[in-house]
């Protein structure tokens, strides 16, 4: 029986530099179309500043992306929890699942890109601070998504009678992004999905080994967490053109690829989020859409 596997396209952060909006757009409808059946969720990041490329505010982006295809769930790969107090996160992502009729997927992570932090004032405390962080923003949003009236009294976030009304229906899944031990354990305290971002097959099964253990220490049975790979992929046609691409990531050709995810599904992974990070690589969209996904849907074959 073949296992089901998900697919979702992340979205490029924004335009090149000059770029006309109605161009940006363009190219996204492009993407999304090509796509099409072969996903069934629509993703976006949650960074503010990459040197000197134009980047899109990620939460803006996704709820305008999210109201013009109502056939995806919508969600962030992955948010960085310092950039919004998380009572005020928690009721964006109520509002956003009322609105878009229950599409929204959480997914966060404690925060990494020092250059956005400081370039936009947020402090940038050590690893640790950042991770202890996060478990209380998930507390907080948890809390107030469940309970008619929530209190917490955290170490960095407090929130005081705070309602959160209307409830988001359903809860949306909580996605945590991470491989270290420590987020490792937040996974398994609080998340419905553990993604792992770009991260190689040999790696990630050592990774796994650590995650599974983590769960049967704190009594949380792992198969009950979905697994997820977020990461740029680059699709070209000849084995010659596969041999010069170079960096991370899924990169080759149409059966490399398809082997590359296959090694992925082989170690229990089964959603995968995946972007060019080339606005106008369309190449690789329409190669993956024809003739790599399809090799992962029941019944299907590649075109």
């Amino acid at each position: 029986m073949m296992t089901a596997v998900h697919f979702g396209w992340v979205l490029n952060a924004g335009p090149t530099r000059g770029m006309e909006p109605s161009r940006f757009l363009e190219i996204t409808r492009e993407q999304i179309a090509l796509v099409g059946e072969q996903i069934d969720s629509l993703w976006f990041t949650d960074h503010l500043q990459f040197g000197h490329s134009p980047v899109l505010e990620g939460w803006t982006a996704l709820t305008y992306i999210a109201a013009l295809y109502p056939q995806y769930r919508i969600g962030h790969m992955v948010l960085c929890q310092s950039f919004r107090n998380p009572a005020l996160l928690a009721k964006m992502g109520a509002t956003l699942q009322y609105l878009s009729g229950g599409r929204f997927l959480l997914g966060i992570g404690a925060g990494w890109h020092e250059e956005e932090y400081r370039a936009y004032n947020y402090p940038f405390p050590e690893p640790r601070t950042r991770i202890e962080q996060l478990e209380e923003t998930l507390q907080i949003v948890r809390a107030l998504w469940s309970q008619e009236q929530a209190t917490f009294e955290g170490r960095y976030y407090r929130v005081h009678s705070a309602y959160c009304e209307p409830k988001p229906e359903p809860v949306p899944p909580i996605i945590v992004g991470g491989l270290g031990p420590r987020l490792l354990q937040i996974v398994a305290r609080y998340a419905d999905g553990w993604n792992a971002a770009w991260v190689r097959p040999e790696a990630y099964q050592e990774r796994l080994a650590t995650f599974e253990r983590t769960c049967q220490q704190l009594g949380r049975d792992p198969s009950q967490i979905e697994r997820s790979w977020f990461g740029r992929c680059i699709c070209v046609p000849s084995p010659q053109e596969a041999a010069r691409l170079q960096g991370r990531g899924l990169l080759g050709t149409p059966d490399q690829i398809a082997e590359q995810i296959q090694a992925y599904i082989d170690l229990g992974i089964t959603s995968f989020m995946l972007g060019s990070w080339e606005l106008e690589d369309l190449q690789t969209v329409e190669l993956l859409a024809r003739q790599v996904l399809p090799r992962f849907r029941p019944g299907t074959g590649a075109a």
